[in-house]
């Protein structure tokens, strides 16, 4: 059986960070605080874990069965999940030095206005996977059951 339970309270924390985040950053003194850079970080870390997750658990899955309709949704939430892995890794090689853990913003505008795009399609990601992928995944693991 698949861990939703473990899936949700990614998702919740994801949602979390990137709510205590944007409100940080929107003061441009806050953004080069070890605290602003540690919430950051967290979340780098919690969004690169989940997708992973969701790739191998969910998706994983789902492109052995038999069904075309289920195999052509993982293969959607794949392609997703790896223009998501590119998208999120040129922002943060923009906006940040990883390895010294800190942010490099030259242009505060243009750093929040990334940092708002890239974090809406993260949390447009988890409301998918929350809408479609999730409940695929249970009548998938029902139909086995059965």
């Amino acid at each position: 059986m698949t861990a939703f339970s473990k899936l949700h309270a990614q998702n919740h924390k994801i949602t979390e960070l990137s709510n205590v985040f944007l409100y940080l950053v929107q003061n441009r003194e806050l953004c080069d605080t070890e605290t602003a850079c540690d919430v950051f970080f967290e979340y780098t870390a919690k969004v690169k874990e989940h997708i992973e997750l969701v790739d191998r658990e969910l998706c994983g899955k789902l492109i052995s069965y038999p069904d075309q309709g289920v195999k052509n949704t993982a293969d959607r939430f794949l392609s997703g999940s790896t223009e998501i892995k590119r998208i999120f890794n040129r922002y943060l090689k923009d906006w940040c030095s990883e390895s010294n853990r800190r942010l490099m913003i030259r242009d505060h505008a243009e750093f929040l206005e990334e940092t708002e795009q890239m974090f809406a399609l993260v949390l447009d990601r988890i409301q998918r996977e929350t809408e479609h992928l999730y409940p695929l995944i249970r009548k998938v693991e029902e139909k086995a059951a059965a």
